[in-house]
């Protein structure tokens, strides 16, 4: 399914599990020594019940010698800036020191040149599309920003997806109210300090082969990827859909089908999408549709009438759903598993999906090899907050 997310530089860094190691190559500045990064313990809970973690104080809250620093006018202006990270206009490196300090998992660099050079870097191998969310005051002199990122790996010839969302918390040098320091945390991982092998692991996962047709498919924003989900903001869509009999079955599928191919009122052709969604009504799986996604120009209004009383138009309102994507034969007994894997954690991490879910087969298993055959299972979500 193609993303049509505008979605920092590589989400990047430092909440740590341990204390750092004051370097001086850790010093955002060097006006004096103290104005250095401080590290305090905060209480978080982890998914093992134990609680541990280090807040990391970007700057000192509390300097001996500042500036008056308009932190409102500097969230402002990240919201106005920070869409241009990757495109011709680029950031304004003015509001930057040159002693800038960047961490990301696996990325680090203490100059403006080498933050600037991580921005270059991603703008030219992968393509970033960057999506910010919000920009909000989280100390004196201290911002934190939300943000999607979505890149394609140029390099390897199938150009696989990598998507990053996660946090970015920016520290302010009190003196010349300029970004000194700039620590990236990723939703996608526990380890996010640098040099973070979980964080190396969870790039090398992505380079992994996903067969996804040329064709259009129905409009998303990705709001936060986990270990283990995706969360997707769904624009409306209208779908051709009859009776099916299993979630991995294709009952009713040559009936709508059939519809696209011309069996309707005005005998037209409509081009083919992806995917063909298969949905699960209830709790109990006991009502089935097949569905076959029209394309977006088409509304309720323009569409011909289907030819069979089986048959019907629908408009889906979109709205917020989790994702998980598989590859392989989706058998039953697999596509219920990934549902049930995919419900429980939502439930772990405190969300409130719907009841029923959509399978979505985006490949013709008659023409692709099963091992990098795209299927995603989806589950709305209730009252979910992008925090």
């Amino acid at each position: 399914m193609a993303c049509s997310q505008t979605f920092r530089p590589l989400p990047a860094v430092c909440l740590s599990s341990r204390r750092l190691n004051l370097t001086k190559s850790f010093i955002p500045f060097s006006i004096t020594p103290l104005r250095i990064l401080k590290c305090r313990k905060l209480t978080l809970k982890t998914s093992s019940s134990f609680k541990w973690a280090i807040n990391l104080s970007l700057v000192d809250q509390s300097p001996q010698k500042t500036t008056t620093v308009d932190v409102e006018r500097l969230v402002g202006f990240l919201y106005d800036d920070l869409p241009h990270l990757f495109d011709d206009q680029g950031i304004d490196r003015t509001a930057y020191d040159e002693r800038v300090s960047f961490r990301d998992p696996i990325t680090k660099h203490d100059t403006l040149s080498g933050y600037l050079f991580n921005i270059a870097l991603l703008k030219t191998v992968f393509r970033p599309e960057f999506l910010l969310h919000w920009v909000k005051q989280t100390g004196p002199y201290e911002i934190t920003t939300r943000w999607t990122m979505v890149m394609k790996f140029m390099l390897l010839p199938w150009k696989p997806e990598l998507v990053f969302t996660g946090t970015s918390v920016m520290g302010i040098n009190p003196e010349n109210g300029k970004f000194c320091s700039h620590v990236d945390i990723w939703d996608s991982i526990k380890k996010n300090d640098y040099f973070s092998f979980e964080g190396f692991l969870d790039v090398i996962k992505q380079l992994r082969i996903y067969k996804t047709p040329e064709l259009e498919s129905p409009k998303y924003q990705i709001l936060k990827r986990t270990a283990n989900y995706e969360v997707r903001q769904y624009a409306p869509f209208v779908v051709v859909e009859t009776t099916g009999d299993k979630l991995s079955g294709s009952t009713g599928f040559n009936d709508v089908a059939g519809y696209i191919f011309g069996k309707n009122s005005t005998m037209e052709k409509i081009p083919m999408t992806t995917p063909v969604f298969t949905q699960s009504l209830d709790a109990y799986m006991s009502r089935i549709s097949i569905q076959i996604v029209l394309p977006l120009e088409k509304d309720l209004n323009s569409l011909p009438s289907p030819n069979q009383d089986t048959i019907s138009l629908r408009k889906v309102e979109g709205g917020v759903m989790a994702a998980v994507r598989f590859s392989g034969k989706p058998t039953e007994d697999i596509v219920h598993e990934k549902e049930k894997a995919l419900r429980s954690n939502l439930l772990k991490d405190g969300l409130k999906p719907k009841a029923g879910c959509l399978f979505a087969r985006y490949n013709d298993p008659g023409r692709t090899w099963s091992f990098i055959m795209r299927n995603e299972v989806l589950i709305g979500l209730q009252d979910f907050a992008l925090d």
